[in-house]
């Protein structure tokens, strides 16, 4: 019997495995769930501050308020809009639908979309 040289796992990024849509939606479905742990300590240093009162409030603000701090939040709720549509996806693949390749990749391609609308809505909502 001939041997058929195979890469022995799928971590072989490059040559002998190409990544899918929905491998890459997996892993950042996690990562998300970390930005959000990160951006959710934050957003308790902002609560705090302003239970502390003003001057404490007022530097906390000036944090939030800067360039660095308000793309600290658009990616926040990247992450929050992506996780909660992503979310919604894996409760029906555990409802047992949704696994039919063609369907798995529309409804990726729908938390992408979903993820930039909601994520567009609310800053412009914000703005």
């Amino acid at each position: 019997m001939k041997s058929h040289e195979r890469p022995l796992s799928p971590f072989m990024i490059g040559p002998y495995y190409r990544p899918q849509l929905t491998s890459m939606l997996s892993i950042t479905h996690r990562a998300t769930g970390v930005l959000l742990a990160v951006g959710t300590v934050l957003l308790v240093y902002w609560l705090t501050a302003l239970a502390a009162g003003p001057d404490a409030y007022a530097g906390a603000q000036a944090c939030m308020g800067s360039w660095f701090g308000r793309l600290c939040l658009l990616g926040w709720s990247v992450a929050l809009f992506y996780h909660l549509c992503n979310g919604i996806r894996h409760l029906f693949w555990k409802a047992g639908m949704g696994f039919e390749i063609r369907r798995s990749y529309l409804s990726g391609y729908a938390v992408l979309a979903a993820t930039a609308v909601l994520t567009i809505a609310v800053w412009v909502a914000a703005w």
